[in-house]
């Protein structure tokens, strides 16, 4: 690799990271930064997908703290994020992606609008946060339906991820979680789970171009590390505005894209 593709693939994987860690959506710079290099969209895709897993794991450091007080949820949602990640890199593999790749946009708009007005919806749901400010108490229906949104996630998730993050920031708030940073924690575990079953099949399937990945797990520590402590260090109202900007930001592209 020349020293300029080398940089932009550090870059485009650390700015990444860093947008991964706050809100979601890093996939958008990783992924067309790797279709410049020349390979193709399905081995750039698992490319970045084992890049930003690698990554993630300086976000996860990050945030042991607030991944701490959010394990009670990890058991209802790791399972089918386990499963979903798996069916999205089947299916990206297999095909079928034009379907897919018409509905994603609509998917980030509607839930970026879910986001903006969360707590409206919440309050209409009967959503009941705890005393304190502590886990909220939701209606077994509406845990039910964030888990099966996890899992619809997840299979977005393994077959392309970007924005991921925010659909399920999206579900989180309906379900009572008002801490941002918790949230973002929270996120960020499950999001390492979708990303390692699908990065896993991937490896398996041969689709890696393997000094690529290396050059971009570095930017991605980098970034994923930054995002990760730069989120907890502003007030959450900025980083709800941040997460909101993003997901606009995501849609607009992806329309783009599509035009």
């Amino acid at each position: 690799m020349a020293p300029l593709e080398l940089l932009a693939l550090a870059a485009s994987a650390a700015a990444a990271g860093l947008v991964n860690a706050i809100a979601g959506g890093g996939t958008l710079l990783t992924f067309p930064a790797l279709l410049l290099t020349g390979i193709s969209p399905i081995a750039a895709n698992a490319t970045s997908t084992v890049a930003l897993l690698f990554g993630i794991v300086g976000s996860l450091f990050g945030y042991r703290r607030q991944i701490a007080a959010v394990r009670p949820w990890l058991s209802r949602f790791v399972p089918v994020s386990l499963a979903g990640g798996l069916l999205g890199g089947v299916l990206l593999t297999m095909g079928g992606e034009k379907l897919f790749s018409w509905l994603v946009p609509f998917l980030i708009l509607f839930a970026t609008l879910l986001f903006m007005a969360q707590g409206v919806f919440r309050s209409f749901a009967g959503l009941a946060p705890a005393e304190g400010g502590g886990s909220p108490h939701p209606r077994a229906r509406a845990l039910a339906a964030a888990v099966g949104f996890q899992f619809l996630v997840a299979v977005y998730g393994g077959y392309f991820g970007a924005g991921a993050g925010i659909l399920m920031l999206a579900s989180l708030g309906f379900l009572g979680l008002g801490n941002i940073h918790e949230m973002n924690g929270l996120k960020t575990v499950l999001g390492a789970v979708i990303n390692l079953t699908a990065a896993i099949y991937f490896i398996a399937s041969g689709l890696i171009d393997w000094p690529k990945a290396g050059v971009m797990t570095i930017g991605a520590v980098a970034g994923y590390y930054l995002g990760s402590h730069w989120s907890q260090r502003i007030p959450q109202a900025f980083v709800r505005r941040g997460i909101i900007g993003v997901g606009f930001a995501i849609t607009v592209v992806l329309f783009w894209r599509r035009a």
